[in-house]
């Protein structure tokens, strides 16, 4: 019993940290800290089970980490080439395909360092695994959680829904990712239209890129008029260029015009948790919900997104992965 113990302590500072702030990293990485420690808190009292459940768990296992990074890195292999014949050849459609093949070049470093029994190779691969595991850890937390904010209830009233902007197809047109953000931004106003009280306001948020011909806010806003979304209820935000400066901006509308303010921000589902995380350190009142993005575009964009908050806390993150490299320099010089 005792060993579910850790499980339930990080369980309980889960639940508040989504009490006080939904919008907070730490809830993921507390909710990923439960699950492991209830996993081996099950591990612990393996011996205790009927006959055969022990032998069944250990061979799920084995086939699992033995089978399972195989898997995956042929899966994001196919995902990164389908990407570059979809979505061109940018560095951020590469994600994928460079992620399965790296993983593919440690499977072959540590069946180099068995084969050859290096002490150097085994040190250097013992230490990509390390680090690998803290950075995969982080991962999975950030997947998990993500899809639970994604899936948490729609606040009750807002007074505004900002929609986020994105680039613009022949530096004037939306493009279906984009339009799939305004068309659940309608959504959302209706809803919050529906619940009476003071009609909410729809921000279109994006500036002029240097390819583009007007900026992605009217080009959102009339899209949306286009389609018979009251024109008198679309502001336009004109100036950002990042996830930062679409909250700061939009922030700086809502102040002016209704002070303490609250808003429904709507962005796609892959990049819902790090608006969130931005609209958190940029003081906004709101909460983020996501449209749906295409399956094969999800793994890369997802990938992209973590990226992104792991190097928002660098200062920890790669502090901690030049502890683990540390430690492999050490263990090769004392071997």
């Amino acid at each position: 019993m005792f060993a579910f113990v850790p499980a339930a302590v990080f369980l309980l500072l889960f639940v508040v940290g989504v009490l006080r702030d939904r919008r907070r990293f730490g809830n993921a990485v507390y909710l990923g800290l439960a699950v492991t420690s209830f996993g081996i808190g099950l591990l612990a009292g393996i011996d205790d089970a009927p006959p055969g459940v022990a032998e069944t768990v250990m061979i799920v296992l084995l086939l699992a980490l033995g089978i399972g990074p195989v898997v995956l890195a042929g899966l994001l292999c196919a995902n990164g080439v389908k990407m570059v014949r979809r979505e061109g050849r940018s560095p951020a459609n590469l994600l994928t395909l460079l992620a399965g093949l790296g993983m593919f070049a440690v499977m072959g470093l540590a069946i180099a360092a068995a084969l050859t029994r290096s002490p150097v190779l085994g040190v250097l691969v013992g230490t990509t695994l390390l680090v690998l595991a803290y950075v995969s850890f982080l991962f999975l937390c950030f997947v998990g959680y993500a899809y639970l904010y994604g899936r948490m209830r729609l606040r009750r009233d807002a007074d505004y829904v900002v929609v986020l902007g994105s680039g613009l197809i022949g530096g004037r047109s939306v493009p279906p990712l984009l339009a799939s953000r305004l068309e659940r931004g309608r959504e959302v106003y209706e809803t919050l239209a529906a619940r009476g009280g003071d009609t909410p306001v729809l921000i279109a948020s994006g500036g002029q890129g240097p390819d583009e011909e007007l900026p992605e806010s009217h080009a959102m806003a009339d899209y949306l008029v286009e389609r018979g979304f009251p024109a008198g209820a679309v502001v336009r935000e004109d100036r950002s260029r990042t996830t930062e400066e679409n909250m700061l901006f939009s922030k700086e509308l809502m102040e002016r015009d209704r002070p303490g303010s609250s808003c429904v921000i709507v962005t796609n589902n892959f990049h819902a948790f790090r608006a969130a995380l931005s609209a958190r350190r940029a003081g906004v009142d709101g909460q983020v919900v996501g449209s749906p993005t295409a399956a094969y575009f999800w793994p890369s964009a997802t990938l992209r997104e973590f990226v992104a908050v792991f190097l928002q806390y660098k200062v920890v993150n790669i502090g901690i992965c030049l502890t683990l490299v540390l430690f492999g320099i050490l263990a090769w010089a004392v071997r």
